[in-house]
């Protein structure tokens, strides 16, 4: 991993498009943008985000269109990881697997986030599918060196 790889996959963080504009593939970054603000507007995410920042959980619920919000996290991800991958990043075998898996596992939590609880705590559309990230990165980091170690 280089400096320039995890600096585009932190702008790509910051808003998907990002990365890759300053990687100079200028079609798909704004691709990118214009597919996040179109997910963002139907989705309601904005509102969802406010709302659950005011600890407003069950209106965030109700706010959310979930047809649309379930694409935000593999929109996200594949910024993400694309944006690392054209800067240099992710020389090594299977290393799109943390990103893959994580968007997975958000997703997931995206889905049964109006109704699933921990420790009797409703988390909502925006946190509960956050806590599902590093479990992501988690897996997909034991399946890639599983997948390795397999293949050597």
């Amino acid at each position: 991993m280089n400096k320039s790889s995890i600096e585009k996959l932190l702008w790509s963080l910051a808003l998907p498009g990002f990365g890759q504009l300053l990687n100079q593939r200028y079609v798909k970054g704004i691709t990118l943008i214009f597919l996040e603000l179109l997910i963002n507007v139907q989705s309601n995410l904005n509102t969802v985000i406010l709302l659950s920042f005011q600890g407003d959980i069950p209106s965030a619920i109700n706010e959310a269109n979930y047809q649309w919000l379930m694409f935000y996290p593999c929109l996200y991800f594949f910024s993400m990881w694309d944006a690392f991958k054209d800067a240099g990043g992710g020389k090594d075998p299977f290393s799109f697997l943390p990103f893959v898996f994580s968007a997975y596992l958000v997703t997931i939590g995206t889905i049964y986030s109006a109704k699933m609880t921990i420790f009797g705590v409703l988390f909502g559309p925006v946190f509960l599918p956050l806590t599902f990230v590093l479990p992501g990165v988690f897996i997909g980091l034991v399946v890639k060196r599983c997948v390795i170690s397999i293949i050597k």
